[in-house]
């Protein structure tokens, strides 16, 4: 018979068990061994895929006390399936469960084109619908004028304009400058078309194509890509690489949370 002997190792040298820890999206952790941390972004496969403050994102094995919380070893376990819900809407936001829409305010956010109109939609819906606000497009923005005109703008009814390609001495640039009042914001991203504010990595290519002068930019860049000549379909496929802001260049994001602002401040 085996003679039981005691463990007689102080207690505080004893190795204490490593706490497993669900993956949520959004946490914070870092790769214990190396300088890299981030936030969950995804989970599966017994991977965990984390992206850093810079946007680069990296796959790492959910291996034991792989991963440091606050300092503290931590094991990175898959999240219950509740607990996987987003927190946050896809704009960045915190999600607010159950929220109904709001009945949509007298002010507006016009964008130029159907595009633009579907990635605003895309990425900041829920916010859109929590707050009432309701996006048009205006298809081009020559007689942006008189539709400011049209619109009204007032204290209570402010407007807000998005416009492709504001850069000095443009078109756009000379328009836009042509349409003033305190109840009207008009703001723009620098690319030829809203496709541009679509990161190249959201779509697994190096770079957007330059298109030579004189051609059409969504059919030259189709050709460039080696992609069919069918721009619709070109954009079904670069707005279903588009899951949340993460996706979308900075200039578009803080034009478009500046509109928001804009047009829901109070009167």
């Amino acid at each position: 018979m085996r003679e039981y002997s005691p463990d007689l190792t102080p207690q505080w040298k004893r190795a204490r068990p490593v706490p497993e820890v669900p993956a949520d999206p959004e946490l914070v952790v870092e790769v214990a061994g190396t300088d890299f941390c981030g936030a969950v972004v995804g989970c599966e496969a017994g991977t965990v895929t984390l992206e850093d403050r810079f946007g680069k994102r990296r796959v790492f094995p959910m291996e034991p006390a792989a991963f440091l919380l606050e300092g503290a070893a931590v094991t990175l376990v898959r999240p219950s399936r509740a607990a996987a819900a987003p927190a946050r809407t896809a704009s960045g936001s915190l999600a607010v469960p159950g929220a109904r829409a709001r009945v949509a305010r007298a002010g507006r956010i016009y964008v130029e084109g159907r595009h633009d109109a579907e990635l605003v939609e895309r990425v900041w819906g829920d916010d859109l619908r929590v707050e009432g606000v309701v996006v048009e497009y205006l298809e081009g923005v020559d007689d942006l004028p008189a539709v400011v005109a049209g619109f009204a703008p007032a204290p209570d009814a402010r407007l807000g304009v998005l416009v492709d390609h504001l850069v000095p001495g443009s078109k756009e640039s000379r328009i836009a400058a042509s349409v003033d009042g305190p109840d009207v914001l008009v703001v723009g991203h620098p690319y030829v078309d809203v496709w541009q504010a679509v990161k190249p990595s959201a779509l697994g290519i190096a770079a957007w194509p330059v298109v030579p002068r004189g051609q059409d930019w969504k059919t030259g860049v189709c050709r460039a890509l080696g992609w069919p000549e069918n721009t619709g379909a070109a954009w079904r496929h670069i707005l279903s690489r588009v899951s949340s802001y993460r996706d979308l260049e900075p200039v578009l994001l803080g034009r478009v949370e500046e509109l928001i602002d804009f047009v829901t401040a109070p009167a």
